[in-house]
């Protein structure tokens, strides 16, 4: 199997794969991480992942066989009707190459997703925006304040992953520094010699934080998400916890942020950070300096990994931009539901309130996602919705989870989705034969959480193990 399993993750990553499998030198390993800490559990909000790094998913398309659906729906039919699922599930398995249907039990029927919307969301950004697509941070000159003073503006790209200090050029977060920028624009000749006014111009969120309808002050309260701005400091974290409180206004405090900066390097900043229309800042604004993101298919990657519910929002809000349609949290769900139709995925039945799933009023079918799975692993420029979701017992969400499971640890790659009542996975797994398969379980109505997540990875453990022929 292991031997499979290489050939799979070679051709599509070569040896970083390779170097997960412990066959090459390298960071990455098959080997068991710590126990993760603990998760929290609000209501309303998804489960924390555990810190890991990025690993390379397999390839669609092998000449193993594919399991016989007859064989496979033996196997799966009594851990498909596990109480613990609740009366509300649905679980569909299909072929990644051929994309057919292995099993389907309520594959059409909507269920609330959780975190596994994100799916859905990284897809659309990659088709709507583009991978090696890099997000902006500017400082521009915008004139001057009525009261005469020289006011410089901070234009938002849409990078909520700034480093309140300098960028790390191995990072996704922190990939661009506030420092950086503050450098170039200190040094800039364009600056004016005086006192300077700092505004923020943020076309993600011209009068203040945004927030999807769904979201509760539970959610941005516990740290589980922050009101949306097109620019933040590590999506407005208050410190170095993953979830930690978050910054009323991120767009503000980063604003603030770069303006003691400024001030470290000579700039004198007068008056308080606020915001200014970005419809109005002149053409020909003198650009004063820029950072940039990390290139899109990295952040779409670290967003599924760390399940970062702000993040993918303003990657909601991206593909909105990009697709010329109003940017606000409803408009961006909808322009992400258009994108993925427009990748031939069936939609019927899906409805998305936010770009996370983090809030109430989503729904999801097994179909689309399935679907939208199988499609990423044949089309390259979607493959980083593959490569970015977590390996069980390695990394994310899934560290935790089929770890001491020979068969399915390093095999199965998901995105997990809790919320309370609602426990859902999906994504690729190995199977014993090594055809790859793509699958989804989605349950929203579930008794108790942590028996429904056990009952869902074992229907993912069984695919991992059985060949069913």
């Amino acid at each position: 199997m292991l031997g499979v399993l290489l050939a799979l993750v070679v051709a599509a990553g070569g040896l970083a794969a390779a170097d997960v499998a412990d066959l090459v030198p390298g960071p990455l390993t098959t080997s068991p991480p710590p126990d993760p800490d603990p998760w929290p559990d609000a209501p309303g909000a998804t489960l924390p992942p555990a810190a890991a790094g990025p690993v390379l998913a397999a390839a669609a398309g092998t000449d193993a066989p594919a399991p016989d659906p007859a064989a496979l729906a033996a196997v799966l039919a009594p851990l498909v009707a596990a109480p613990e699922l609740g009366p509300s599930r649905s679980v569909v398995v299909a072929d990644a190459a051929s994309g057919e249907v292995l099993l389907d039990e309520g594959a059409a029927v909507p269920h609330q997703p959780a975190s596994t919307a994100k799916v859905l969301t990284a897809a659309a950004a990659l088709a709507a925006v583009g991978g090696t697509t890099t997000l902006p941070t500017t400082v521009v000159g915008a004139g001057a304040g009525a009261d005469g003073v020289p006011v410089l503006a901070l234009v938002a790209g849409g990078d909520v992953l700034l480093s309140a200090g300098a960028g790390d050029g191995d990072a996704v977060t922190g990939r661009a520094g506030l420092a950086d920028l503050a450098d170039a624009v200190a040094a800039s000749s364009a600056r004016p010699a005086r006192p300077v006014a700092l505004r923020l111009a943020d076309p993600f969120a011209p009068t203040g934080p945004v927030r999807p309808s769904g979201w509760t002050d539970g959610d941005v309260g516990g740290g589980f998400a922050a009101d949306v701005t097109g620019v933040a400091v590590d999506a407005g974290r208050l410190d170095e916890r993953e979830y930690a409180p978050r910054t009323p206004d991120p767009g503000l405090a980063a604003l603030a942020r770069l303006g003691d900066l400024l001030a470290e390097r000579g700039v004198e900043v007068v008056g308080d950070p606020a915001r200014t229309d970005p419809a109005a800042l002149p053409d020909d604004a003198p650009v004063l300096g820029a950072v940039r993101s990390a290139p899109l298919a990295e952040v779409v990657e670290d967003v599924l990994l760390a399940s970062d519910n702000t993040a993918a929002e303003v990657l909601a809000l991206l593909v909105a931009r990009a697709d010329g349609g109003p940017v606000t949290p409803d408009a961006a769900a909808q322009a992400v539901v258009a994108r993925v139709a427009a990748l031939g995925v069936d939609v019927d039945g899906v409805r998305l309130a936010d770009g996370s799933g983090l809030g109430d009023g989503s729904a999801l079918t097994g179909t689309a996602l399935v679907q939208l799975l199988a499609v990423a692993g044949r089309e390259e420029a979607l493959r980083p919705v593959l490569t970015g979701l977590p390996v069980a017992g390695l990394s994310g969400s899934m560290t935790g989870r089929l770890r001491d499971d020979p068969a399915a640890r390093g095999t199965v790659r998901a995105k997990t989705g809790t919320l309370t009542g609602v426990t859902a996975l999906a994504g690729g797994v190995v199977d014993a034969d090594g055809r790859l398969l793509v699958f989804a379980v989605l349950a929203d109505a579930v008794p108790a959480t942590e028996p429904a997540r056990g009952a869902v990875d074992d229907i993912a453990a069984a695919l991992a193990a059985c060949g069913c022929r």
